[in-house]
């Protein structure tokens, strides 16, 4: 697979919010807390969050930048993101895409 471009969630992000609408789109997003969460536990931990980086196009962060991502987004403070703080960690994440998108796309996205 050499010389194949790596393709990250940014990537996806603005044909997804022109494509889908707001339901379908939050059901996409909790497609893929699915694919992140630890295989015994429905939340994503430091490990599996480790785990499963590349999915989401950090494979580029460190342990403590992770970690630093998984406390902010942890709302009820259990150690772990639930469904709900994942969608909303992906939001902010997004959000600056969001606005390139809204000036790409000419109406307001967000």
């Amino acid at each position: 697979m050499a010389g194949q471009k790596s393709v990250d969630f940014e990537d996806f992000l603005p044909t997804m919010v022109e494509k889908l609408d707001g339901e379908r789109l939050i059901g996409e997003l909790c497609n893929g807390f699915h694919l992140l969460m630890g295989p015994n536990k429905k939340v994503i931990t430091f490990e599996s969050l480790k785990r499963n980086a590349d999915l989401l196009g950090l494979q580029g962060l460190k342990d403590e930048e992770l970690l630093s991502m998984l406390r902010e987004s942890d709302l009820d403070g259990d150690g772990a993101l639930n469904q709900m703080e994942f969608c909303i960690l992906m939001f902010r994440l997004s959000h600056e895409l969001m606005e390139e998108s809204e000036s790409l796309f000419g109406e307001a996205l967000i």
